[in-house]
């Protein structure tokens, strides 16, 4: 994404050291359907150009893949990464271990135990001296109408790398009877105790909405209705053939709303 948009600036001559400034940076494999980038803009075009002409400029120099879908005016001061809220969707029946019908009331008592402030060192990849400390604010599963629960949502501030795939392997592995409820009771509360619950492949994430002061978000962070997903198969083989599928269902979601949004 950043990338696509520094190449776009300079195509449109818009280009200036540190002008851009993307709020979430997500793994190699994680699809986007909405994220915040600062622009700042060379003074003759912020001036004159309309936000729709900006929005259309920009599309015209992204990537099939890559859409703005809008535009608007911020303080001078204004740091996307400082985010109010970050929303994550993970489609957990692209997981190999995760059963076809998992217990809905065992999911939901494993996505309980990730709400809250934790110290999630056990849950991410820490780099640095970031603190490993972060409070998730709702972490509950992604269901059918029928309760069957499909996948999870998971909401915070902010996120460490690797969070989220490492709390869907987490709760695959639950599902599946690989690890209980107590292993990951432990890795929360006991972060001094190195354990590897694992970490869910990158292609069933998704970057779904993010929430921030200075920015009028121009889509809802409400979590769709999977009704309309393919079931997925019992055998592995067919698991496997399934997989192509469930991609490029994820991709029609994402594709659904960006056409929704520029029409």
């Amino acid at each position: 994404m950043e990338g696509s948009l520094r190449q776009a600036l300079r195509r449109l001559t818009w280009w200036s050291d540190d002008c851009l400034e993307i709020s979430s940076r997500t793994d190699a494999g994680v699809s986007v359907r909405a994220n915040l980038a600062r622009i700042d803009l060379p003074s003759s075009v912020s001036k004159q150009a309309s936000k729709h002409s900006i929005i259309r400029a920009l599309n015209d120099h992204l990537p099939v893949g890559a859409v703005a879908l809008s535009a608007c005016r911020v303080p001078s001061g204004s740091k996307v990464r400082y985010a109010s809220s970050r929303k994550y969707l993970y489609r957990l029946e692209a997981i190999e271990e995760w059963p076809r019908k998992p217990d809905p009331e065992v999911i939901i008592e494993a996505c309980s135990l990730i709400q809250g402030e934790h110290n999630f060192t056990n849950l991410s990849k820490i780099e640095g001296q970031r603190s490993p400390i972060r409070s998730v604010e709702e972490c509950v599963p992604w269901c059918l109408d029928t309760g069957i629960p499909v996948g999870f949502s998971i909401s915070a501030r902010s996120f460490l790398w690797n969070q989220v795939r490492r709390v869907a392997s987490a709760l695959a592995g639950i599902a599946s009877g690989r690890i209980a409820i107590h292993d990951l009771e432990s890795a929360l509360n006991s972060p001094d105790v190195p354990v590897d619950l694992g970490r869910a492949p990158s292609e069933g994430l998704v970057l779904w909405s993010i929430d921030h002061s200075d920015f009028s978000s121009p889509i809802s962070s409400s979590v769709p209705d999977p009704s309309y997903f393919t079931r997925r198969p019992e055998g592995l083989r067919e698991y496997r053939r399934w997989l192509t599928m469930a991609s490029i269902e994820m991709s029609a979601l994402l594709e659904k709303e960006w056409l929704i949004r520029l029409s």
